[in-house]
């Protein structure tokens, strides 16, 4: 072997020692794990309702905050409740200070167009007419006509039907509306069944009876400010699906509890 087959030999080793010397370094090294990116928040979307026990409750416990709650849940969204008296509700849904109401009757985007109503009712309103007088029976709107009545501000049903009634008062909430009849100042109010009877037991009002059947029994739907629109699609379809798997009927039920007449 010549001098230069010797070097070349020399060099071939030194660089696989070199290589082996990379390779047992780098055996001892681990790579950094990744972090694990946080999951984003859900988005949080404000709801706004002028219900009284037991259809809302401020702590979310009525039976339309349950409904409301968990159908939001189902498609990725928190919903946030917040009460309002009627028409400031629909004021703000509008505007979009809130980003939504619930419930109202069908057919309100033609007098707030910023809202759009998701195509699925969430519950039922028993619009009831309540009375002092055991010989009032109005079984119609136009049975209330002639008398004094008292309606909530911003129930648009109510004030369709009763807007040319000419002894007609119309007050901020349920509340205000059985404190006038309790004082005979209207002979008869139009209120929510549940509600009303809800406001009876809660004051202890004496005499007082509902008026059977009620005037009108309506689906009730949630409406979305209209920069939640593509919401609604998914929202309509969630309800579908809790109506489907009984979730409706079993958060109506305990959102009722003991409020039943």
């Amino acid at each position: 072997m010549d001098r230069t087959d010797g070097f070349s030999l020399r060099r071939c080793a030194a660089h696989l020692g070199l290589l082996a010397l990379l390779c047992l370094a780098g055996a001892g090294l681990r790579p950094a794990p990744a972090l694990a990116a946080s999951p984003s928040p859900p988005p949080v979307l404000v709801l706004n309702t002028d219900g009284a026990p037991p259809h809302s409750r401020p702590d979310g416990t009525g039976f339309e905050d349950r409904i409301v709650l968990e159908a939001f849940r189902r498609i990725g969204v928190v919903a946030r409740l917040v009460q309002l008296p009627s028409e400031r509700a629909l004021r703000n849904a509008d505007q979009g200070v809130d980003d939504g109401n619930y419930v109202r009757i069908a057919g309100l985007s033609a007098l707030y167009p910023n809202l759009v109503m998701v195509p699925e009712p969430m519950s039922e309103f028993r619009f009831t007419v309540f009375t002092r007088d055991p010989a009032l029976a109005p079984a119609d709107w136009d049975s209330l006509r002639p008398l004094r009545v008292g309606i909530v501000n911003g129930w648009k049903l109510a004030e369709q039907h009763l807007q040319s009634a000419p002894q007609l008062t119309k007050v901020r909430d349920e509340e205000a509306l059985f404190a006038l009849l309790d004082k005979d100042r209207v002979q008869a109010v139009v209120a929510s069944q549940h509600s009303g009877w809800a406001v009876v037991h809660a004051h202890g009002y004496q005499g007082l009876h509902a008026v059977q059947p009620p005037l009108a029994v309506l689906p009730m739907y949630v409406y979305l400010n209209k920069k939640h629109a593509a919401l609604v699609p998914r929202l309509a379809q969630a309800l579908r699906s809790m109506r489907a798997d009984g979730s409706l009927q079993r958060l109506t039920r305990a959102g009722l509890g003991e409020t039943k007449p």
